[in-house]
């Protein structure tokens, strides 16, 4: 379990391979988009409900033959047709409309010829059946139209909401905690003294979180004391599924997250990876609890917060996608490195092609105003020449 300075490969392995059981709860249909279906979803009712027309046009009935039909009566779309089709006579008909008893064909208006109280058409134009949606033609009740798993979009709200289903049981988001360590740090508002910073951090992991919906978040403030962090991680550990630290995870004398998350009885997944930024992340886990602990400049947490946390929330999330392979576009210009560490650089996406942006210090969050995501320059290139092609990682 105690797996240390691993590569970038090894900590994702490590985060797969967890075992989760994620939660569900039913909500109205109005709310669950972008959520994942917990279980399959089954037809309650034929839809349609009754045969319909698929035209504005007139019903007949197709082995009463003949080329003209007395035109009987007018049915409405939401009108109920209480009668049975007299041999020898059509229906004016609109879309959507009930087809009555007896009819079982729809010529469309444009192919028929009015005489007073006569409509007259070309037979050999028609197909039998034609223009008529039957009963269940669309789905048919109990049958299967929605696998567990499967992502609900405006489409989805649409093919619920016409089987008249209000409410869907959905895959919960899971509960989290960001815990922000750090003296210097200030909130915004407040007048910045020498040696102070803002925090940059709680506002753009929120933002991210939020971007994911993910809602429940509570944020904690821990000062630089063992035992307060020690007792702030455990409040945390208490109220959340998941729990999100930047800061005082290195080795400073007053970095005391690693040690005051061992005290919790947090177990360690792994510590330090072979990258640059955000080498000394640590993944740990309790029970059903999962701990990130993040580097504390907001470089780190973000390349961080992309390649390990986003996707192992998103599988808690349900989504069977997680875990996919980036996207791979060409670089725009040369790219060296010395240190054989997997680098992740702010970038930008132009006409297909990723551009590096300046200001790639850890500290510096310029280029994120710009970029569009990080790309990944693996560790044991030292060279990638123009046009090769690199991981992308979006937003």
């Amino acid at each position: 379990m105690m797996h240390e300075f691993v590569d970038v490969s090894k900590a994702k392995e490590l985060l797969k391979g967890l075992a989760i059981s994620p939660k569900s709860h039913i909500i109205p249909l109005s709310q669950a988009v972008g959520k994942f279906t917990s279980n399959p979803v089954f037809a309650p009712m034929n839809v349609p409900s009754f045969d319909n027309s698929g035209m504005d046009g007139y019903a007949f009935a197709w082995d009463d033959l003949g080329e003209s039909r007395k035109l009987a009566q007018v049915v409405q779309a939401g009108v109920n047709p209480d009668f049975t089709l007299e041999k020898g006579t059509a229906v004016r008909i609109f879309t959507g409309a009930p087809v009555p008893r007896g009819a079982d064909t729809v010529v469309q208006q444009e192919w028929v010829t009015v005489i007073g109280d006569t409509i007259f058409f070309e037979l050999e134009k028609l197909v039998k059946g034609m223009h008529v949606r039957k009963a269940g033609s669309q789905c048919q009740t109990g049958e299967l139209i929605l696998n567990s798993g499967t992502q609900v979009t405006p489409g989805t709200i649409g093919l619920l909401a016409s089987l008249g289903i209000e409410q869907v049981e959905v895959i919960s988001s899971p509960s989290l905690s960001i815990i922000l360590t750090g003296d210097e740090i200030i909130e915004i508002g407040q007048a910045l003294q020498p040696g102070q910073i803002y925090n940059a951090n709680g506002p753009a992991l929120i933002a991210y979180l939020n971007q994911m919906g993910i809602k429940e978040v509570k944020v904690l403030k821990v000062k630089d004391e063992k035992s307060e962090v020690t007792r702030v991680i455990g409040e945390a550990l208490g109220a959340s599924d998941v729990v999100l630290l930047t800061g005082g995870i290195s080795v400073g004398d007053y970095d005391f997250v690693k040690g005051s998350l061992a005290e919790n009885g947090v177990l360690q997944l792994f510590y330090k990876v072979k990258q640059k930024p955000g080498k000394p992340i640590f993944a740990g886990v309790k029970g059903e609890k999962m701990v990130f602990a993040l580097p504390g400049n907001p470089a780190s947490v973000l390349t961080c917060f992309i390649q390990y946390v986003k996707p192992f929330l998103l599988r808690i999330l349900g989504n069977p996608d997680a875990w996919t392979a980036p996207a791979y576009f060409p670089i725009a210009s040369d790219f060296n490195k010395k240190a054989p560490l997997t680098f992740f650089l702010k970038a930008k996406l132009d006409n297909g092609r990723v551009i590096i942006l300046p200001a790639q210090e850890s500290f510096n969050l310029l280029s994120f105003g710009i970029a569009d995501g990080v790309v990944e320059i693996p560790q044991e290139l030292e060279h990638v020449e123009a046009g090769s092609l690199v991981a992308f990682y979006p937003w």
